[in-house]
């Protein structure tokens, strides 16, 4: 895929750093010995960049509290303030208030479930609004047929 030229017009300014920023990183952990079983591990970190920059990021370019709550009204689940704390804290260790990129991919690759974790990955599922009965589909006699 080509990347599209950058525009300096509006929130693309300060987005262009932000990328270059999260770039490195996401060098570093290809680089890194920890994750080299990992399967895809570079299309997988590409999306996490994406993912982490549509949070509303803070001036440090971290995720806050207040972009994880804007995050989940978006997606129509919003949290109460304690409950987005928790969220932060699964993802950094209780080691800071804030989400950096960091903890994000390390939450994202790692094998301990965060509720972060699991609202990104089923962001895409959350969308089909009626849950599908499970078991076998019910039998289906030719009368009932439109």
């Amino acid at each position: 895929a080509m990347a599209a030229p950058r525009r300096p017009s509006g929130g693309g300014l300060r987005r262009a750093p932000q990328d270059g920023r999260l770039e490195e990183i996401n060098k570093e952990f290809l680089c890194d010995p920890k994750f080299s079983d990992e399967k895809d591990l570079e299309e997988k970190l590409a999306v996490f960049k994406e993912k982490y920059m549509e949070f509303d990021l803070n001036n440090q370019g971290e995720i806050d509290l207040m972009s994880v709550k804007r995050m989940m009204e978006k997606l129509g689940a919003p949290k109460t303030h304690l409950e987005l704390k928790k969220m932060i804290s699964e993802v950094t260790g209780g080691v800071s208030d804030t989400i950096s990129y960091q903890d994000f991919v390390n939450v994202m690759l790692g094998k301990r479930s965060a509720v972060l974790k699991l609202v990104m990955m089923f962001e895409g599922k959350a969308n089909e609004s009626n849950p599908k009965p499970s078991g076998p589909p019910p039998e289906r006699d030719i009368a009932s047929l439109p």
